[in-house]
């Protein structure tokens, strides 16, 4: 009897803790603390910090619109695209509006240095990747460039020099690579001089993505004839003149340049991997050197 009693007294005790331990949780759920979210919730939240990193595209053009479409699609996850061009008269405008760049305008010059300045001066971002209308960015390299981009200023880097892939008759071209571009600059530490095929001078540090990740090289599109590239010999050689108007040239001089034009290509590179196209490029790059001095020889002849 006594036994049973206690359990009877007991029950209510056993029953009463439940009930606050009830209100207690009611409670706690109903507090305007809780309405606040937890420290979980906010760390998913913030864990995924946006890319504060920006670039800018830039691209220089003249009746560019061969191989303009490919470009910009190779770019359109870029933040900007400024699109310079010489008043085209094809297609190049129709293309670069479908894409969203900004477009603006320079007099024609007949080649493109003496509009890079200008042109990367008009990009928002001090990060700029300069690219030819005939260039394509793959995938790999885009998001390498971010990579860089992060932490090149930290580390005293003012432009990223890369390697590019050229085709000829269809061939990828072993005696042209690495063929090392710089393209991704810093704006307010690049100066572009404007004469032909000048180079930029960068301000700062270059880094150089090392020539064995053929993944993060730029593709070349032009794949060249063997008539564009004659043609492109008489008019780049004419301007060559305007940088190497002071240099001299014996014969024997000339000869080792030339020679050595052709070997470097065909010989030390690999050209000769490449078959007729590898031979007939290294020969067309050899005559490209010959046409320069002749065309100086000329001058200074007619100068004495």
């Amino acid at each position: 009897c006594a036994g049973s009693a206690r359990r009877t007294t007991g029950a209510p005790g056993r029953a009463a803790l439940l009930a606050r331990r009830r209100t207690v949780r009611e409670f706690r759920t109903k507090s305007p603390e809780n309405d606040r979210p937890s420290a979980s919730r906010f760390r998913k939240k913030t864990a995924k910090k946006p890319n504060a990193m920006k670039i800018s595209v830039v691209i220089n053009t003249f009746n560019s619109d061969r191989f303009l479409d490919q470009c910009l699609r190779s770019v359109e996850k870029f933040d900007e695209i400024v699109l310079c061009d010489m008043h085209s008269t094809d297609g190049t405008i129709a293309i670069a509006e479908k894409y969203g760049c900004r477009i603006v305008y320079h007099e024609r010059t007949g080649i493109v240095e003496p509009a890079r300045n200008y042109a990367i001066a008009q990009a928002e971002n001090e990060w700029v990747l300069v690219l030819d209308s005939d260039e394509v960015v793959p995938d790999a390299l885009r998001e390498y460039l971010y990579r860089f981009a992060e932490t090149a200023e930290q580390r005293g880097y003012a432009a990223l020099k890369m390697a590019r892939k050229n085709y000829f008759l269809g061939r990828f071209m072993h005696g042209d690579y690495p063929d090392y571009i710089i393209r991704l600059i810093r704006k307010s530490k690049t100066y572009w001089p404007e004469t032909i095929h000048a180079r930029p001078v960068i301000d700062g540090g270059i880094f150089a993505i090392p020539s064995r990740r053929r993944e993060l090289a730029v593709e070349h599109l032009a794949n060249e004839s063997v008539s564009s590239r004659i043609a492109k010999i008489d008019l780049y050689s004419d301007k060559e003149l305007l940088r190497r108007a002071d240099q001299r040239f014996s014969v024997w001089k000339a000869f080792s340049k030339c020679s050595w034009r052709f070997l470097r290509f065909y010989v030390v590179k690999g050209g000769f991997r490449d078959g007729k196209a590898g031979f007939t490029y290294a020969v067309l790059n050899a005559c490209y050197k010959f046409a320069t001095i002749a065309k100086i020889w000329e001058r200074q002849s007619s100068e004495d």
